[in-house]
């Protein structure tokens, strides 16, 4: 990957910042759908382990630098929460967690959604990245149709 310009990746930047995160933009953009049918495999049947693994590949991806599309990087971090791995690399391996991943992509899909990052919010679809102010304001306008 080349440099990161443009007004997406200036908000984010600003974002992280002003939040007080750390954000490292990977030297290559990694192929992350076997971290994300992870993530939805452990969402399914570890739910209460889901907000740490999701939240630790997060920061694997943006502030640690690291290849989350390298198995094991998924699998040192599942491994580290006591995730099943056995059940986790048969899921891995015969694509079941990747429909797991294609069912959440067709629902939304039929919410309207076409990239990331997207909300539902009151039934109103916000997609893009926006300052904090201006995600505020966009969904309090969509919590106040309908009063």
């Amino acid at each position: 990957m080349g440099p990161r310009n443009g007004a997406m990746y200036f908000t984010l930047e600003s974002e992280a910042k002003e939040a007080g995160l750390c954000l490292k933009w990977p030297s290559r953009l990694p192929n992350t759908r076997q971290a994300l049918a992870a993530a939805e495999w452990v969402r399914r049947h570890q739910p209460e382990i889901f907000r740490q693994f999701h939240n630790d590949l997060f920061a694997a991806h943006f502030s640690l630098g690291q290849d989350i599309g390298d198995p094991f990087v998924i699998e040192r971090y599942a491994t580290d929460l006591g995730i099943n791995v056995a059940d986790l690399h048969a899921a891995l391996s015969d694509d079941s967690a990747l429909k797991y991943v294609t069912e959440c992509e067709m629902i939304g899909l039929r919410y309207g959604v076409q990239g990331t990052p997207a909300w539902l919010i009151a039934d109103r679809l916000v997609s893009g990245i926006f300052p904090a102010t201006e995600f505020e304001r966009l969904a309090q306008a969509a919590t106040q149709v309908g009063r």
